[in-house]
């Protein structure tokens, strides 16, 4: 059984317990990250860490935790948990102000909530799907303007999952205004000739830590990238597409609205971008 974190104490998954009127459950007012495990260390905890408190910021919400004493949570449950291979899921809401209302409780009396909890997944850096690469949907983007706040909002992500799983493929690419702007729970790449296309950051699109690591990498690396919009079309006629996310790293597209790419095999950029991205990555693991 795991052991999970939650409000400063750590206890079995059957006896976590949160109010049923925490903001989080009523009104979806919290954020969350989600940082992988390799080794039985963290990967880019820095990043998360970062990310977490923008969100926070963002939403006007404080943490009830400092950054250092995250880290030895995360550190905690890695241990007590016998991870090496998996994830930890982080979630911070406003907290449980005792009812129900619209308007946020006061920050004075009303202490935000913070759950920890890890997901084992053996394998996960040594991904069969990523060996044979992934099929993707276009689906509209109708999620609210403010994506770049990791949000627990995560229902039109889920039914585009769903979407794409009725039909056979494995995730959805959201299409706005006639412009991919992400996956539901990653960034989306192309690849044209030697050059690795991906919308740049604004408030549509979420600040991927994975996604940050890997251009940087890719720039080390002499590979070329180019920061703008690029259309669904212009995606079905790429050379390559692939994803990245905290959980997948790099994963290859080879597949979107039915139509292949390339031969529908894995091509040459994603499959080297993911080598170095774990590579490197495990090197400044904590």
């Amino acid at each position: 059984m795991r052991t999970v974190y939650v409000n400063g104490d750590y206890v079995p998954e059957t006896e976590a317990r949160v109010s049923i009127f925490d903001r989080g459950f009523l009104m979806a007012d919290g954020v969350y990250e989600v940082t992988s495990i390799l080794g039985g260390k963290l990967i880019d905890f820095e990043g998360h860490a970062v990310r977490l408190q923008r969100s926070l910021d963002e939403l006007e919400m404080r943490s009830p935790i400092s950054k250092d004493d995250l880290l030895e949570v995360h550190r905690e449950l890695v241990r007590v948990n016998d991870i090496d291979e998996g994830m930890i899921y982080l979630q911070i809401t406003r907290g449980a102000p005792g009812d129900r209302d619209f308007a946020f409780p006061d920050p004075e009396t009303t202490t935000p909530t913070i759950v920890l909890f890890t997901q084992n997944k053996p394998g996960l850096a040594d991904s069969p799907a990523a060996k044979k690469g992934m099929k993707v949907i276009s689906i509209e983007d109708i999620r609210w303007g403010r994506r770049d706040i990791k949000t627990v909002q995560l229902l039109y992500p889920s039914m585009g999952k769903m979407m794409a799983k009725k039909v056979g493929a494995d995730d959805a690419w959201m299409i706005e205004d006639g412009y991919v702007t992400e996956g539901t729970s990653n960034n989306a790449y192309i690849v044209k000739g030697n050059k690795i296309i991906t919308r740049a950051l604004s408030n549509d699109i979420l600040h991927g830590i994975t996604r940050a690591a890997v251009l940087r990498f890719a720039q080390e690396a002499q590979m070329e990238v180019e920061e703008r919009n690029f259309t669904i079309d212009e995606a079905k006629e790429a050379d390559e597409a692939f994803i990245t996310s905290a959980s997948t790293f790099v994963m290859p597209v080879v597949e979107i609205d039915g139509i292949a790419l390339g031969d529908g095999m894995p091509g040459r950029v994603a499959p080297r971008l993911r080598e170095i991205y774990l590579e490197e990555s495990l090197k400044a693991a904590v």
